[in-house]
C-alpha cells in the first residue's frame, strides 16, 4: 500500500492543478446590448423579441427600448427583431467582444413618407448615416475591391460598380430589412451579390426580391439610394432592373444604368480593329410622373415643359446660374431647385456620384 502513496500523491497534485486551471480560465461568452426606437415618432419599443437566428440566445427589449443578450460565445450570428405592428429587422454581427449596438430604428408596417413623396423613403439618409458609422458590427474599413471574372473575348464587367459596399436592403416580403452585409448589382442578370464583411462566401439574390436598397458608395463615402423597377411603368410595361434615385420629392429624377456588348470588329487580314469585345454601360435620366417613368427629352423647349407652370421660373433660374440642361450635373442642379420650391422637400444627396 505504501508503494501507491506517491502515485495517489501526484494524482492528487494533478487534479488540483487542473481544477486551478478550469477555475482561472476566462468565460467565452459576451454581452449585445441596444435601443430600439421607432423612426416615426421616436419612441422606445418595448416587448420586442430580439433573437440571434438558430440558436437559443434570445431577449425582449424592456423599459426604454433596452434590450440585452448575455453568455453570447464568440462567433457570427444573424440579429433578428420583431415587433408587434414594424417591419422585420436583420443584421449580420461578428461576436468577439462585448457588442454595444447602440439605437437601432424600426419603422411601422406598410409606412409611407407622410409628404406624400413619390418614391418609398422607409430607409432614410439620417439613419444611414448613423447605421454606417456608429454601429460596431461594421467595423473594418470602408471598402472591400472586387474583381468580376472576364471571360476570355469579353472586357468589361456587368456590375453597376464593381466595388463591394456596405448596404441596408428592404424585402418585398414583410418588409424585411436586411443589414450587415456588402453587396454589389449585376444588371445583366438583375441580381445582387452579397458577402459578409471579411468573408470570401458570396451568395445571390434575385432583384425581384427588394424593393429598395441604400448602399454607402465606398469610394465617396456618401449613401446612394435605389429601387426596383417592379414599382414603375414605362410605356404602360412593369420595368425589370432598379433605378438610383437622384434627387426625391414633388417629382423625382432617376437615373438607370443600361449594359450592352459591343462587339469585335477586328479585321484577321488586315489587322485592324478592335480584337475584343467590350461591355459597354450608359447611364439613362428619367423623371417619375407618379408611377410613370419618362426619359428626359432632349430639346430644349420640350425640357422645360415637364416643369409645367413653374417652366418659366426653371428657365430663368438655368440662365442665371449658367446650368448646362444636357449634362446630368445639369439635371441634378435643376430638378434640386424644382423640387425644393414645394414644401417638404428633403435632399437625398448632396452631390452627384457618377458610376
Amino acid at each position: 500500500m505504501d508503494k501507491l502513496k506517491p502515485i495517489t500523491y501526484l494524482a492528487s497534485v494533478l487534479f488540483l492543478f487542473l481544477g486551478f486551471v478550469f477555475e482561472v480560465k476566462p468565460q467565452d461568452d459576451h454581452t449585445i446590448s441596444g435601443v430600439l426606437k421607432d423612426g416615426l415618432s421616436d419612441q422606445y419599443i418595448n416587448g420586442a423579441m430580439v433573437t440571434l437566428r438558430e440558436t437559443a440566445f434570445s431577449s425582449v427589449s424592456k423599459e426604454g427600448g433596452k434590450f440585452q443578450l448575455n453568455k453570447v460565445i464568440s462567433n457570427r450570428y444573424v440579429l433578428n427583431i420583431n415587433a408587434a405592428g414594424y417591419q422585420s429587422y436583420q443584421a449580420q454581427i461578428n461576436v468577439k467582444t462585448d457588442l454595444e449596438l447602440g439605437v437601432i430604428t424600426l419603422f411601422p408596417i406598410g409606412y409611407e413618407n407622410p409628404d406624400e413623396m413619390a418614391l418609398q423613403k422607409t430607409i432614410r439618409a439620417t439613419n444611414i448615416a448613423e447605421l454606417f458609422t456608429k454601429r460596431p458590427n461594421f467595423i473594418g474599413g470602408n471598402q472591400v475591391f472586387g474583381i468580376p471574372p472576364e471571360p476570355k473575348r469579353l472586357v468589361g464587367n456587368f456590375y453597376l460598380d464593381p466595388k463591394w459596399n456596405k448596404a441596408s436592403i428592404l424585402l418585398y416580403r414583410d418588409k424585411e430589412v436586411i443589414e450587415g452585409y456588402f453587396v454589389r448589382y449585376n444588371i445583366n442578370s438583375n441580381n445582387f451579390e452579397l458577402r459578409a464583411d471579411q468573408d470570401d462566401l458570396v451568395s445571390s439574390m434575385p432583384g425581384f426580391r427588394v424593393q429598395n436598397i441604400v448602399w454607402v458608395d465606398s469610394e465617396h463615402n456618401v449613401p446612394r439610394y435605389f429601387v426596383n423597377g417592379m414599382d414603375f411603368r414605362e410605356n404602360g410595361v412593369p420595368i425589370s432592373g432598379i433605378f438610383e434615385v437622384l434627387v426625391d420629392g414633388h417629382m423625382p429624377l432617376l437615373r438607370r444604368t443600361i449594359a450592352s456588348i459591343k462587339m469585335s470588329n477586328y479585321n484577321e487580314a488586315l489587322m485592324v480593329g478592335q480584337r475584343n469585345d467590350f461591355i459597354v454601360k450608359r447611364n439613362v435620366y428619367y423623371f417619375l410622373k407618379e408611377k410613370t417613368v419618362i426619359e428626359i427629352p432632349k430639346k430644349k423647349k420640350e425640357f422645360y415643359k415637364i416643369f409645367g407652370d413653374k417652366a418659366e421660373e426653371i428657365k430663368v433660374f438655368v440662365d442665371e446660374n449658367d446650368v448646362n440642361i444636357r449634362e446630368p450635373s445639369g439635371y441634378f442642379v435643376i430638378f434640386t431647385q424644382y423640387n425644393s420650391m414645394f414644401e417638404g422637400f428633403e435632399p437625398l444627396v448632396l452631390k452627384l456620384v457618377e458610376n
